[in-house]
């Protein structure tokens, strides 16, 4: 639907973290009256019922995923979340956050008390998951494989992270496991197939937030699987609602990642 120039720079100003979900609730509302546009008045007229108490906790569901482009439309995927998506949104409807939240949050429900899950694909994190209650990125580790390498260089090239350098007296790539941020980008570039993937997964971060004390997750070491994911996630949620007082984010109560591990 095409949007006039004050309705988009009006948007823009909606935080980031429910900007698509105004954005689709504005054009919906749009529609609803019969236009093929968005002009300001829609989302001045959406405004006034999300900043109501009653429009607010109409409109918060208890839990936010958010997701990057995916790999179909990006060619950066190191791991597809496509499909753990999918998982994730059940268990997320299985816990039923919103009755949680609903029960414990004193004096109505606010779009900062949904728990926050994000996947994205590559380390390039388009989708921001540093900065929520669980981050998840597509992950893949490179090694060095058994066909020669050429000294091509299309491997330290292509590396964003300075992690590759050749050895030029082995003929052979190195890598810096502490500098690789597991992207699969020298994987995908290796003309020879020297190096190889030698594991396929996601890097889970936990405890991010923004707001008054912004927050940067932490990292759980390692590469997980999915069934690894899903039950970190689930331990989580476990966790969260058993400790979370009066509407306390998950970051503020988190205290050992050990505790929420499987």
């Amino acid at each position: 639907m095409k949007w006039s120039a004050e309705a988009e720079a009006a948007i823009k100003k909606v935080p980031f973290f429910i900007r698509k979900k105004v954005r689709k609730k504005v054009e919906v509302y749009a529609e609803n009256k019969g236009r093929k546009s968005v002009d300001i008045e829609d989302v001045t007229s959406l405004k006034q019922q999300f900043l109501s108490k009653e429009g607010m906790e109409n409109q918060v569901r208890g839990y936010d995923i958010s997701t990057c482009f995916g790999e179909k439309d990006c060619p950066n995927s190191a791991n597809s979340c496509a499909k753990l998506l999918v998982d994730i949104q059940t268990l997320m409807e299985k816990a039923d956050i919103l009755s949680f939240l609903k029960k414990s949050v004193p004096g109505g429900l606010k779009f900062h008390h949904e728990f926050r899950i994000s996947l994205s694909d590559c380390p390039n994190a388009c989708s921001r998951p540093q900065i929520v209650d669980i981050g998840i990125i597509g992950a893949a580790r490179p090694v060095n494989g058994e066909a020669n390498c050429t000294l091509c260089n299309a491997c330290v090239d292509v590396c964003p992270d300075g992690a590759i350098c050749l050895d030029q007296i082995n003929e052979q790539p190195l890598i810096d496991q502490n500098l690789c941020l597991l992207c699969g980008k020298c994987i995908t570039s290796c003309p020879t197939g020297t190096i190889e993937r030698s594991e396929k997964g996601f890097r889970v971060l936990l405890g991010g937030r923004l707001g008054r004390h912004p927050r940067l997750a932490m990292e759980v070491p390692g590469i997980q699987s999915r069934v690894q994911v899903l039950a970190i996630v689930e331990n989580c949620l476990t966790f969260y609602k058993t400790h979370s007082k009066k509407g306390q984010r998950f970051s503020k109560i988190l205290t050992s990642m050990d505790q929420v591990l499987p």
